[in-house]
């Protein structure tokens, strides 16, 4: 049975959701699942644009035929080749044959390294600025390689000035009815599902998000129609996620506030984070406070909020004289995601020895961070002189706090 909208003039949304993945891209848990959306532009000529997984081969091809309404299928428009938007065009490809395949050199390029070449004289080929008329409906590409991967692309319609973006603007959970990102995206976790999509699988790509913001700087967008997630198709919701796109992609912290990571094996760590966070809200500190066991919470979204934040405090420890393995992890990860800018301090515990605080540094010293306060050092258990250090160091971030404008 289908289950499509037509979500503006002409524009039907055939995706589905997938609530039985748990991990996406087998590494980011998924405790609502994530849609994959698909939509179908009915013209004088037809055009699919974008697939979805695999596992919904059936339900997806009954929502395009019932957006199709009897009707043949023109064009198969590919702006990401990512598995998760391209496992289901040879099953179009071979339903609809009079189909041409839409995308650019390279998207033919990761096509054939998925499938092979039976559908070669099938290409049509697009570079940017080409044009594709349907009717009433007109695409225009634009080319926005590497958000994020090599071929990527996007394509503004310009009758009803829509931006099809492609996995750009996306987020984590499925749709539940509301298919408007203007009913969400003040709601529930919307935000942070959708933080955490950009940071972590976007994130280091900064420079490529901004150049496709200068592609697509003098366009009238009216709508914008990502792979993952909500449409966006109201002035409030459009701005509102193209501010956020635009500090995400530039490193600049959403808001004034804290991230307090640690790492700890029986506790004293986990003490000396505690009595920071409480120093810090005892002095006045207003903005969040948020406390994070990098073994309790996986590092996707603890890497989020150090990207929302101004300010993060590392609690690293030694493990056999190095970094303990799961902070290690962590640091790493973190820096992958283009983790800079941003305000620092530490909290070391050291206990026997070793270079745990030195190589939390160095993991970290390519972000050209600035370092707030001096590192509080604790050998194994908080005594009153390590208090007092704590003391000292929130007092440092306060008044860094409040020293900062947003």
């Amino acid at each position: 049975m289908h289950n499509i909208r037509e979500i503006l003039d002409g524009i039907y949304y055939v995706g589905v959701n997938d609530r039985r993945i748990d991990r996406f891209e087998n590494m980011f848990p998924l405790e609502n699942g994530v849609s994959y959306s698909s939509y179908v532009i009915k013209d004088e000529k037809n055009a699919l644009v974008d697939s979805v997984e695999s596992a919904f081969t059936r339900q997806y091809l009954e929502n395009i035929e019932a957006a199709l309404d009897g009707e043949d299928l023109d064009y198969i428009i590919v702006h990401h080749m990512e598995p998760d938007h391209c496992r289901n065009i040879d099953f179009c490809m071979r339903k609809w044959p009079n189909a041409k395949l839409v995308g650019n050199a390279k998207t033919f390029q990761f096509y054939e390294q998925f499938y092979n070449d039976e559908f070669k004289d099938r290409y049509y080929e697009v570079k940017e600025g080409d044009e594709l008329n349907f009717g009433k409906h007109t695409l225009k590409f634009v080319m926005t390689p590497m958000v994020h991967w090599p071929e990527v692309m996007m394509s503004y319609e310009t009758s009803q000035k829509i931006l099809f973006s492609a996995d750009a603007f996306g987020s984590f959970n499925a749709i539940e009815g509301h298919l408007k990102a203007k009913n969400v995206m003040h709601k529930g976790d919307w935000l942070d599902q959708a933080r955490r999509y950009y940071i972590n699988i976007v994130g280091k790509f900064g420079n490529q998000v901004q150049a496709a913001f200068k592609k697509v700087a003098d366009l009238d967008i009216q709508a914008i129609l990502p792979l993952h997630g909500p449409v966006y198709d109201d002035p409030e919701s459009i701005g509102f996620i193209m501010n956020k796109y635009n500090k995400w992609s530039t490193f600049t912290p959403e808001e004034k506030g804290i991230a307090i990571i640690y790492s700890t094996m029986y506790g004293d760590t986990e003490q000396a984070a505690d009595i920071l966070a409480a120093e810090l809200a005892e002095l006045g500190v207003t903005e969040d406070i948020r406390v994070f066991d990098v073994s309790d919470w996986h590092p996707s979204d603890i890497i989020a909020q150090c990207h929302k934040y101004s300010n993060t405090v590392f609690g690293p420890i030694n493990y056999n004289s190095g970094l303990y393995y799961p902070m290690e992890a962590f640091l790493q990860e973190l820096v992958g995601t283009g983790y800079q800018n941003r305000h620092i301090s530490f909290l070391n515990n050291w206990s026997w020895g070793g270079n745990s605080l030195k190589r939390s540094k160095e993991i970290l010293e390519s972000g050209k961070h600035t370092y707030i306060g001096e590192d509080v050092l604790i050998n194994s258990a908080v005594k009153d002189d390590q208090v007092g250090q704590l003391k000292a160091l929130a007092k440092a971030i306060k008044e860094d706090l409040d020293s900062q404008e947003y």
